[in-house]
């Protein structure tokens, strides 16, 4: 049987946790579909509009002396954990449905980057939610930033590639 990986954009995850659930619960019939096959899977997934959302609500909290402002790194480990814990839920729970024995595991990733990485001079990985021009020229003003306009077919392959690279480098590393 195959080994097989299984990158899941960000942005095919949903807008919301709930939403999100719900599509989990029906990729993993098809996840488990392959399992019950032999195959074995590695799931890798985008996150790009979940740790927006969880910064921009940790953002609006400090601006509103409710809570403390939190790292962007932090924010991106509360994303991947929620979005893991959907993903292992949601297959184990249909593993089980079918009868089939198998353990699910959730890994937290980290990248280093380089400082002076070239790609920081034109960024291309969408983070957070779209906007429309009115509402993305009212928050540069406002927040003193700076938002690039993406296109849709980008972002997925973007997406995509770096889900891949990021699983690739972690399954290198622990072999």
């Amino acid at each position: 049987m195959a080994k097989i990986v299984i990158a899941l954009g960000g942005n095919a995850l949903g807008k919301s946790p709930e939403e999100q659930l719900n599509l989990v619960k029906n990729t993993a019939k098809s996840l488990a579909g392959a399992i019950s096959q032999g195959h074995k899977i590695t799931i890798s997934h985008g996150n790009g509009p979940q740790v927006g959302a969880i910064n921009l609500g940790m953002n609006y909290a400090n601006e509103h002396n409710q809570g403390p402002a939190f790292p962007f790194p932090e924010c991106g480990a509360m994303s991947q954990g929620y979005i893991g814990y959907h993903l292992q839920q949601s297959l184990q729970n249909e593993l089980n449905r079918q009868n089939i024995t198998q353990d699910v595991v959730t890994l937290i990733t980290q990248v280093e980057v380089e400082a002076d990485d070239p790609a920081f001079k034109n960024p291309t990985k969408p983070i957070g939610t779209f906007y429309s021009k009115k509402q993305a020229e009212k928050i540069e003003k406002e927040k003193i930033i700076s938002l690039k306009k993406m296109q849709e077919e980008d972002i997925v392959k973007l997406l995509l590639h770096l889900c891949l690279k990021i699983l690739l480098k972690s399954i290198a590393s622990t072999v």
